[in-house]
């Protein structure tokens, strides 16, 4: 097969940021995405409705010309989180879900959860509702390995989640191990995005041979038996498993630092890699299920009505860097050529 068709995909996972980094880096979205999940970890958090309001109305402003694109907005969870606020913006459309980030957990954390008696509430409200809880799925404990952050989490904090709340729709974003998978797959009521870099990178490729920056995110990448499980898993065609990016926009400067920023931004090239990995995978007949139909069935919401063409040919060129006025913004390699371009 050298060529495929498939309805116009969704980002369940992406990260924008806000002002001249918003501006520069959300065309690589729009060029290929109909719609994506947005983080709300900005500084401030966008943890009310009204922030919620404010920053789509920026996002929509920033939109090139003759690109259509819907931002599906999120609240940030904190332990002041109001439920009537949560259970206001569901019903007024504002909002597609809310998100869990366990307090230090990744950039822009610090607001997140230590406490989750806290948020019982809200949780409680959110299953009555409906309305779905997108989880960064890591214990923060100083005792706990990072390669191991995210099976705890499993058993110490999720699992009692939704033991808790058995009518919660739960996403277990950017999974990185075998673990993650394998609980998904026992449950009811319970999804995952799976990231494009993790499908392609372990932890070697961050760590053998010198440290390599622009491939450090967090959850950080594992061993190579949890790469295989992942890629097993988004290319399976269960629909408990769709694509979220979780691209990440750091400029180079963040990102070689001596405390470098966590994340890979993946946005422009996304589409290439993910056939590569599906032809790889001899799952080509699969991807339109990972990219543009698990997603919207799991949040209740139409597929696209257009579609994206994918054929095979010469290596297509993407640039290496996006500029923005900050510094220049990497765009992840996979270290071999993309045969797969993408027609819109």
């Amino acid at each position: 097969m050298t060529q495929i068709t498939i309805r116009r995909p969704d980002d369940w996972h992406l990260h924008l940021r806000d002002g001249a980094m918003l501006a520069a880096v959300l065309p690589e979205t729009t060029r290929h995405f109909a719609r994506a999940i947005i983080m709300p970890n900005l500084i401030p958090p966008v943890i009310k409705s009204t922030d919620a309001a404010a920053y789509r109305d920026r996002i929509l402003a920033a939109i090139p010309e003759g690109d259509t694109f819907e931002p599906l907005m999120t609240l940030y969870l904190t332990e002041n989180t109001d439920p009537a606020d949560v259970r206001a913006a569901h019903a007024d459309g504002l909002i597609k879900a809310v998100k869990l980030y366990p307090a230090g957990a990744t950039t822009n954390s610090a607001s997140g959860v230590t406490n989750f008696d806290n948020v019982r509430a809200t949780l409680e409200t959110m299953a009555e509702i409906g309305l779905p809880l997108c989880i960064h799925g890591e214990v923060t404990d100083h005792d706990i390995d990072i390669f191991d952050r995210e099976a705890v989490f499993l058993d110490r904090v999720l699992d009692p989640i939704r033991r808790a709340n058995p009518g919660l729709k739960t996403i277990s974003e950017h999974l990185t191990t075998k673990d993650g998978v394998d609980y998904v797959m026992s449950q009811d009521n319970a999804g995952a995005t799976i990231t494009t870099h993790h499908m392609i990178i372990n932890r070697n490729h961050i760590l053998a041979g010198g440290i390599k920056p622009h491939y450090y995110c967090l959850p950080v990448a594992k061993r190579e038996e949890h790469r295989l499980a992942l890629r097993a898993a988004a290319t399976s065609g269960d629909k408990r498993f769709f694509l979220g990016t979780d691209s990440a926009p750091h400029t180079d400067g963040a990102k070689l630092a001596p405390c470098g920023c966590a994340g890979c931004f993946t946005a422009t090239n996304t589409m290439s890699i993910l056939a590569q990995v599906f032809e790889e995978e001899n799952a080509l007949d699969k991807l339109e299920g990972f990219a543009s139909l698990n997603g919207p069935a799991f949040y209740g919401l139409p597929v696209n009505d257009d579609t994206i063409t994918l054929t095979k040919g010469d290596p297509v060129t993407y640039p290496d860097h996006i500029p923005t006025p900050d510094g220049p913004v990497t765009v992840f390699q996979t270290g071999s050529d993309l045969l797969w371009s993408v027609d819109t």
